[in-house]
């Protein structure tokens, strides 16, 4: 019997779920279309959304996941419970190798030694723990508390290891959203200096290069008003505060930043905010890209 015939008798008696090899290297959208035609792009967008779909057994939302020969795509036809969130953080995607997540303003990525229980990385390692004791989380990269976005951290330190020592490589966008004070009279721009770190854990900037690390900044401003601007930042490298401290260098500190010479907190919290993080993964080598959506606290500002 022809598989696609098969597929189609199986949907017709209401099977609860369909199993499928994948036999070459594609992505999950086009695998499902190919193996499941009677259904469309459309059936398949709602079924990832409703995490009816697991590749190796782990739930998939990502309609571009790449598959290698071998692994299993399991479709369930019924709605499955939703996928465990947690307070201060949100699962965007995970598989046996890495999750990616949406850190809220005001959780640390790590822990301190004031605070070690509400971190990102404490609530997955609960996370990973309740599938498996032994399971463990490591880290990969940080943003500041204040800053919210997404952030990636590796189940093993294999992969851990991979991403990092790769990281200019790996990484294949990094896009922040910055609301600074005051209207950006340019478009768009470009910073370059070197930032230092004083004993009192403060980033300063210089023109010489040998004051510090060569740091680059690319900011388009996306709104403004004559009290603020929204730009859409892109780093060219991942200096400590570089954004924060590249802001103040041409006089518009991102808003809430005391630190860094803001004077108006207009929304009770940074103006700062990762957007979008793209990479490659570390296994299969396929492009990955997350995105979230522009804070709506941002958007109340113009």
């Amino acid at each position: 019997m022809d598989s696609k015939e098969y597929l189609h008798k199986t949907d017709s008696k209401k099977k609860s779920e369909v199993k499928l090899t994948v036999s070459e290297g594609t992505v999950l959208m086009k695998f499902l279309l190919a193996q499941i035609p009677y259904k469309n792009r459309d059936n398949f967008k709602t079924l990832l959304n409703d995490n009816q779909v697991r590749v190796d057994g782990e739930i998939v939302t990502w309609y571009n996941y790449p598959l290698t020969p071998g692994q299993e795509v399991t479709v369930g036809w019924e709605k499955t419970p939703p996928v465990k969130q947690y307070i201060g953080v949100k699962i965007m995607f995970e598989d046996q190798y890495l999750i990616v997540i949406e850190k809220n303003t005001g959780v640390l990525s790590i822990a301190t030694e004031k605070e070690k229980v509400q971190t990102a990385y404490s609530i997955l390692s609960r996370h990973v723990k309740e599938q498996n004791p032994s399971n463990r989380i490591f880290v990969v990269h940080r943003i500041d508390r204040e800053t919210s976005g997404v952030m990636v951290f590796a189940k093993s330190e294999e992969i851990q290891l991979k991403l990092q020592e790769n990281w200019n490589d790996t990484i294949l966008e990094r896009t922040y959203l910055a609301v600074v004070e005051g209207e950006i009279d340019r478009p768009k721009g470009t910073i370059v200096s070197y930032l230092r770190e004083s004993i009192a854990l403060i980033v300063y900037s210089s023109n010489k290069s040998t004051e510090g690390q060569k740091a680059i900044t690319n900011y388009k401003v996306i709104k403004k008003n004559a009290r603020y601007s929204l730009l859409e930042v892109n780093l060219e490298t991942g200096r400590k505060n570089q954004i924060r401290v590249h802001m103040q260098v041409i006089g518009h500190s991102v808003i809430g930043d005391k630190k860094y010479g803001s004077t108006v907190n207009p929304i009770s919290r940074l103006g700062l905010h990762a957007q979008v993080l793209s990479f490659t993964h570390p296994i299969s080598k396929e492009p990955m890209r997350f995105e979230t959506p522009i804070p709506k606290a941002f958007l109340k500002l113009f």
